[in-house]
């Protein structure tokens, strides 16, 4: 059966530590789906569009198959509609895995309709510095019949907000930098970079 990872992210900007994941999603599964996800509850720096251009950018500089696929139509803020949207593209014959972080883990259980999605995907747990994965959370996740498990990969240990609070260059590519002055992105942080 065809297996495709869903990685939907902030990308505010993409940094290393993404490209790392994507690049280790393509060499274990069929197909990669990346977009960049516009949280209502987050403040951006960089706008929607301008994020998709850095993913694409991150992406054009992978050295891995061309297994990777940039897809706007499943950014949705809503996860289970992202997964409906992704089986419209590619079928119902197919494994899904839906990439998150140990961030996220707890906050699973209040995503929206989160049974009706866990019944659809198997979780892909990305282990994030600061954020052990809690018995607890995998307990309620067993409690909502969920599939999940845990990337036997642990990607650099930086962060978009490494970048926009400390202006930490070594986080991002070197087309992307040139982008983010370009477009004049997290002015607060130009100097430092």
């Amino acid at each position: 059966m065809t297996q495709i990872a869903l990685f939907g992210t902030s990308a505010d900007p993409p940094t290393v530590g993404h490209q790392s994941i994507l690049r280790w999603l393509s060499q274990n599964y069929d197909h990669v789906a990346v977009w960049a996800a516009d949280n209502p509850f987050k403040e951006h720096g960089a706008t929607i569009e301008q994020r998709y251009v850095m993913l694409q950018m991150l992406i054009d500089d992978l050295d891995c198959d061309k297994n990777v696929i940039l897809d706007e139509r499943l950014g949705d803020r809503h996860s289970l509609k992202t997964v409906n949207t992704a089986k419209e593209i590619w079928g119902t014959d197919t494994e899904y895995l839906l990439v998150i972080g140990s961030d996220l883990v707890d906050q699973i259980p209040r995503w929206y309709r989160a049974k009706d999605l866990l019944k659809q995907v198997t979780l892909l747990i990305f282990p994030r510095k600061g954020y052990p994965i809690q018995p607890e959370a995998l307990k309620q996740l067993s409690s909502l019949k969920s599939r999940w498990q845990k990337a036997d990969y642990t990607p650099p240990p930086v962060s978009s907000s490494d970048y926009r609070i400390a202006g930490q260059s070594a986080v991002v590519i070197e087309a992307i930098a040139n982008y983010i002055t370009q477009e004049n992105l997290y002015p607060v942080n130009q100097s430092k970079t």
